[in-house]
């Protein structure tokens, strides 16, 4: 293999492209497959998971891959996009090595796998060689042996054991840092095939706001899941944390004891726009809409406006406009005015002010309106979010694009896209590769 290093730590192949011979970039590393064997023999290297568009894992034998570079990977030959599906000798290594607690069987200490290294033989094939692991993490024994807490050092192979066997209660730091830079959508799309015991522990390893933005992407089942295996404290911050229209879906799926129970334990000021949500029908312009888009007073500028849309955390469609209302500047009190859009901001003078700008031809939804109507009020206007008012005139939040094309879409979208699975014949050389790959 030509610019193959001799030794490359996996965790650090997290999110790097990957290049077909052409020099197109086809998807990003998702993880490394091994095959563990009977020890002391190190576990083989069957090949890459990439992840390609849309959000879809593939498998790329090792055999195929040409170059291993710090920010590329390029193979040669064709990449086959059938959807991998992980086969029971098969072992993931970032998702189901990181974090494990193995042991050095001479001395019975207990540490924590921070990484794992692949290094290439003679026959051209890649093999573990090396553990990485540190000292004193999470339920490491203390003793002699033990020496100064953190400490990292790295290992062969056969140096420990533990790897073969189920570990209840493992830690998920080392996958999250993997992806730590991962858009909360594919994030999500890892996190849905794991098996359910490893989504539990990403899940309690991931603080509230990432968990919040991942849960919104997940199938519907998958978040019950994943929120009933929470304690009900950690569940109720979470919830807070996710937008209080994804909120009020999730929690409107629960019982109606278990939705309450966490209505209680949640911040009033979070709970309460939750609630006035659930009070509107799934499939109408008030169960659609969030209750936090951006509203600025009459009085404010075009700079002050544009300030606020320009904050990273907020919603593409929920940035493409601003509500002006008279104080107080907050849902359901505001008194709307109008919308002015970012279009119109970018082309006024920043000490303008949005009173003199403001759409006020347009006339807002209302609360009862249902999915068909909003869906052809926004096509009608050429709009990705729309205002929604009272009959008094009181701004009560905004319906966005992707929460109408989420109600459009079948109830099961999210997990039909993660799952399909593409037309693809089966690939001999990786048939080859994994059928004969087992524990001997």
């Amino acid at each position: 293999m030509s610019g193959a290093p001799t030794r490359v730590y996996i965790a650090r192949l997290a999110g790097i492209a990957v290049f077909d011979p052409a020099g197109d970039q086809v998807g990003r590393v998702r993880d490394v497959v091994v095959a563990l064997r009977l020890a002391p023999r190190p576990p083989r290297v069957l090949g890459l998971v990439v992840e390609v568009a849309p959000r879809r894992p593939v498998f790329l034998p090792i055999t195929r891959v040409t170059v291993i570079e710090a920010d590329a990977i390029i193979f040669n030959g064709r990449l086959n996009v059938r959807r991998f599906q992980k086969r029971e000798s098969e072992t993931l290594v970032i998702a189901e090595m990181l974090d494990r607690t193995v042991r050095f069987p001479d001395t019975g200490e207990l540490v924590s796998v921070v990484d794992v290294a692949m290094e290439p033989t003679r026959t051209r094939d890649w093999l573990i060689g090396k553990v990485a692991v540190r000292r004193g993490g999470r339920g490491l024994r203390r003793g002699a042996g033990l020496r100064r807490r953190g400490e990292s050092l790295i290992v062969d192979w056969d140096a420990v054991e533990g790897f073969s066997a189920v570990e209840h209660g493992q830690g998920a730091a080392g996958l999250i840092a993997a992806f730590e830079r991962m858009k909360p959508a594919d994030l999500a799309n890892i996190v849905h095939e794991l098996s359910e015991k490893r989504r539990t522990e990403v899940a309690v390893a991931l603080d509230d706001e990432r968990l919040a933005d991942v849960l919104e992407e997940l199938p519907e089942d998958d978040q019950i899941e994943i929120l009933g295996k929470l304690e009900a404290d950690r569940a109720a911050d979470v919830l807070e944390a996710m937008g209080p229209d994804d909120a009020a879906d999730l929690l409107g799926e629960l019982p109606t004891e278990q939705r309450e129970q966490l209505l209680m334990l949640m911040e009033p000021q979070d709970a309460a726009p939750v609630r006035r949500l659930l009070t509107y029908a799934d499939d109408s312009a008030g169960g659609l809409m969030t209750t936090d888009p951006v509203i600025i007073p009459p009085d404010a500028t075009v700079a002050e406006a544009l300030a606020q849309i320009r904050n990273p955390d907020l919603n593409p469609a929920l940035a493409a406009q601003v509500y002006v209302c008279r104080p107080p500047t907050a849902t359901p009190t505001g008194r709307y005015l109008g919308t002015v859009h970012f279009q119109r901001l970018l082309r006024e003078p920043p000490p303008t002010l949005v009173s003199g700008i403001v759409d006020t031809e347009l006339d807002p939804l209302r609360p009862t309106m249902s999915l068909a109507a909003v869906a052809m009020y926004l096509a009608t206007y050429n709009l990705v979010a729309g205002a929604v008012v009272d009959e008094n005139g009181h701004l009560l939040g905004s319906v966005t694009i992707d929460d109408v094309l989420d109600h459009l879409l079948p109830e099961d979208w999210r997990e039909t896209a993660m799952d399909a699975v593409a037309e693809a014949t089966a690939d001999p050389e990786e048939e080859a590769l994994r059928g004969t790959e087992g524990t001997t």
